[in-house]
């Protein structure tokens, strides 16, 4: 027997946002990145929706890319002096993870950080809240899925934190707070969706339900992505994009991911490079080692009119080339001695990252430095 893992309710469609005004409660508090939910307007039409519900309402703003533990616990702290019923997660999937774990961390203020990120170790939640969750960017489907990514500055490292006590309670996912999101972040969170809906395909736990699901997104992304990149005003290729991104969420909710995030997550933690462009990098190479343990690859390459693992490879290669992303790591500026002094530690990190027991073939440390080297320099992976 299996279980759907799902947010509770879901709007979507252009104007959803309005939903926050049939909340019921007495206090919300909104967690959220920089500017740009300010300067679109959308920060400010969240709170008059939920003023319209008769809620009083706070904002935590300022939330980093790539949130730490440490911004977690701070935003916690201000939750614990207001007492809100309503935790509303507002922006980029980095405001939205930070939500979750301060979410946490209101509830149970003495949580152990390390001792959470092992798999499903996240407290019963709800004790005090319940979380809403208000994408602004079409790529890591936060706002369905029981995952927060968080980093450990010091170590630099990226935690993945499992749990499907996060799963938010709603999901508003409105194309039209997208309208705004620059081309590059619109490129990197499309191919960000699109390696959500592989992986989840092609993991180690079948699951139908996942499979339509990822199977759709992929499609929607392929019809998509371009005309989102090259036309961010176009609100029906904005919210598709934002409907492949939520299906993507949850086909992984249900059925997780493999190694392509477990390499992302490291470079992404040393170096900062963009989750989804890291992604789009790696999920070629990705593809050509996973081919030798899978045969559900031509079920996705027959989307786009192909046949085989290394042809859905390269369509993958000409979608991100014609979105303008980078085809290599080491077009970040990472030079090769400093490439070879940490290849190491992040090879070793990837294997142990939960990510890499869902991946359908079993890599081994050395797999994993030669599928890193050959993603540093762009170079097609050979089994």
């Amino acid at each position: 027997m299996s279980k759907l893992f799902v947010a509770s309710e879901v709007f979507h469609g252009a104007g959803s946002l309005s939903e926050l005004k049939n909340l019921s409660g007495k206090k919300a508090i909104i967690v959220t990145g920089g500017q740009s939910m300010k300067r679109s307007g959308t920060l400010d039409r969240a709170l008059s929706y939920l003023n319209e519900a008769g809620l009083e309402t706070a904002v935590f703003d300022g939330v980093e890319e790539d949130p730490s533990s440490e911004t977690s616990l701070k935003g916690a702290a201000v939750m614990r002096d207001f007492e809100p019923d309503w935790i509303v997660g507002l922006g980029g999937c980095s405001a939205i993870d930070a939500a979750k774990m301060m979410w946490v961390f209101y509830e149970y203020p003495d949580a152990d950080f390390e001792a959470m990120t092992k798999p499903f170790t996240v407290p019963t939640l709800r004790q005090r809240a319940k979380f809403v969750a208000i994408p602004s960017t079409s790529g890591t489907g936060t706002e369905t899925t029981g995952l927060a990514v968080i980093t450990d500055r010091e170590k630099g490292v990226k935690y993945p934190i499992v749990s499907y006590e996060l799963t938010p309670d709603i999901a508003i996912v409105d194309g039209e707070i997208c309208a705004s999101m620059p081309a590059h972040i619109t490129s990197n969170t499309g191919l960000d969706a699109l390696t959500h809906c592989v992986e989840a395909y092609v993991s180690n736990i079948e699951d139908n339900y996942a499979d339509v699901l990822a199977k759709g997104g992929l499609e929607i992304v392929f019809q998509n992505l371009e005309e989102a990149v090259n036309n961010p005003g176009n609100i029906k290729a904005r919210q598709n994009m934002h409907d492949a991104s939520f299906m993507g969420g949850l086909a992984f909710n249900n059925a997780w991911l493999g190694i392509v995030h477990s390499l992302s997550h490291q470079v992404g933690a040393l170096y900062g490079i963009p989750h989804g462009a890291a992604n789009a990098i790696f999920l070629p190479n990705v593809i050509r080692y996973n081919q030798t343990a899978t045969n559900r690859y031509p079920d996705l390459a027959k989307i786009v009119g192909r046949t085989s693992a290394e042809e859905l490879a390269q369509e993958i290669e000409k979608l991100r080339a014609s979105v303008n992303n980078i085809g290599s790591l080491k077009a970040f500026g990472i030079s090769r001695e400093d490439w070879e002094k940490n290849l190491d530690f992040i090879s070793k990190n990837a294997l142990e990252d939960p990510c890499t027991g869902f991946n359908p073939r079993k890599p081994t440390l050395q797999d994993l430095k030669d599928l890193y080297n050959a993603s540093f320099e762009g170079n097609i992976y050979q089994n």
